[in-house]
């Protein structure tokens, strides 16, 4: 018989591991839609959807999948959503039709949706003095993404991109047995009968929880939308081959999903709004320099006419990349501790609002960032847009918390401590 110890950390273990292998699943077009993109001639806003496809269903799921957490608890829920995916998975390989793809991206996105589940289903499962760490852990699942950079394009190169889905179905199949062999269930753990739906609901009248939203919707949708997208900028604007495009993605994506955990850890030692606050204003640097696109001048001087070349080379890129990655790993768990803190006995159904409105930032964003390249021909257009999101966040931040808790003003006291 399993100790109380014994069961968090099963508990825990597994639900990470499966959602990295959800992630990873939920961003496969990340991958394969490029040589799909080449095989059917599409274009960057049709690209755009086909890789945001699956961050639709995932997104719009979250919510009724937090709710049903609440109500039957996420072991069960957790194991029918993983094996409910593994023949849509692998059908893609089969496909050949645009359409083909829009469809079963819908069913797989499904797989998104396990955020929401696991969240409430690990959080109860630990005291709340902990929670934003052991969130941060599960949550750690996010380098999923990095997993498909690293597999899929050299599957892809090996056997062509229809290995990818069959592998990563077998792979989705042989996880949820593992997870429901190895997990436990704790009734206690669910809201009582009588509360209803419109009850659980109620939350969407809370403003904080929409400010939530937002937050939610760049440091996790943002995640993303680049995890989604940043191995085909490499290859249109410096010109890698995908395998080496890849790589250099996951230097973003992989340290934003692992850090995850320590965001949840300063976040319970320093609170979830100063760390947000924090990770607000990194990123508002960041994107202000990665948005700057490459610019050659000619300058009239007393020797005659001086070419000038503005731009970021692919290091100093990276570097910019790799910061933003870490800042937004600490946003996704300085968000949920929010909610942990703010709304204990609800965390299924807040985590599952603010998953959906964070997953749909996800979905529109390579849309929009496909059309901004479309219409500009800039690649940067995309950082431009994710600038002015990073604006609405800071004003609607220090309108409704920085005045009231004056976090950048440092005491006498603090400093002694």
């Amino acid at each position: 018989m399993a100790t109380h110890t014994q069961k968090q950390i099963s508990v825990l273990s597994m639900s990470t591991l499966a959602f990295t292998v959800c992630f990873a699943v939920w961003v496969m077009f990340s991958i394969i839609g490029i040589p799909i993109k080449t095989n059917l001639g599409l274009n960057e806003t049709q690209f755009g959807l086909l890789a945001a496809t699956p961050i639709l269903t995932g997104s719009l799921i979250r919510l009724p999948l937090g709710m049903l957490t609440d109500k039957i608890g996420g072991r069960i829920v957790f194991f029918v959503l993983m094996a409910s995916t593994v023949v849509p998975i692998w059908l893609i390989g089969k496909a050949t039709e645009y359409w083909h793809f829009l469809v079963l991206g819908l069913f797989i996105g499904a797989a998104g949706g396990s955020f929401s589940v696991g969240i409430s289903y690990v959080a109860r499962w630990f005291p709340k003095r902990r929670q934003g760490f052991v969130m941060g852990i599960f949550g750690a699942g996010n380098a999923g993404a990095a997993v498909t950079k690293f597999v899929a394009p050299s599957l892809v190169v090996a056997y062509g991109w229809q290995a990818v889905p069959q592998v990563y179905a077998v792979a989705m199949l042989a996880m949820a047995i593992l997870f429901w062999m190895f997990t436990y269930t704790d009734s206690a753990h669910h809201v009582p009968g009588h509360v209803t739906i419109k009850d659980q609901l109620a939350a969407l009248k809370d403003p904080k929880v929409w400010k939530l939203c937002q937050y939610y919707s760049i440091v996790f949708g943002g995640y993303v939308a680049l995890s989604l997208w940043m191995t085909k900028y490499y290859i249109t604007e410096y010109g890698f081959g995908m395998q080496t495009a890849a790589l250099l993605a996951a230097i973003f994506v992989l340290p934003s999903g692992v850090i995850r955990a320590m965001g949840g850890w300063l976040s319970d030692k320093y609170g979830a709004h100063r760390v947000t606050w924090w990770v607000m204003w990194v990123s508002w640097i960041c994107l202000f320099l990665l948005s700057y696109p490459q610019t050659e001048m000619v300058i009239q001087t007393t020797k005659g006419e001086m070419s000038l070349h503005l731009g970021l080379n692919v290091w100093a890129f990276t570097a910019l990349l790799f910061v933003l990655g870490i800042a937004w790993g600490f946003g996704k768990a300085s968000v949920f501790k929010y909610i942990s803190d703010e709304y204990p006995h609800n965390i299924g159904v807040i985590s599952g609002i603010v998953g959906l409105m964070g997953g749909l930032g996800g979905f529109v964003l390579p849309i929009l960032f496909g059309a901004i390249v479309d219409i500009t021909g800039l690649n940067s257009g995309i950082f431009m847009l994710m600038y002015g999101v990073i604006w609405v966040s800071l004003i609607w931040m220090y309108l409704t918390e920085v005045r009231k808790l004056p976090i950048v003003k440092t005491t006498a006291a603090d400093i002694l401590e």
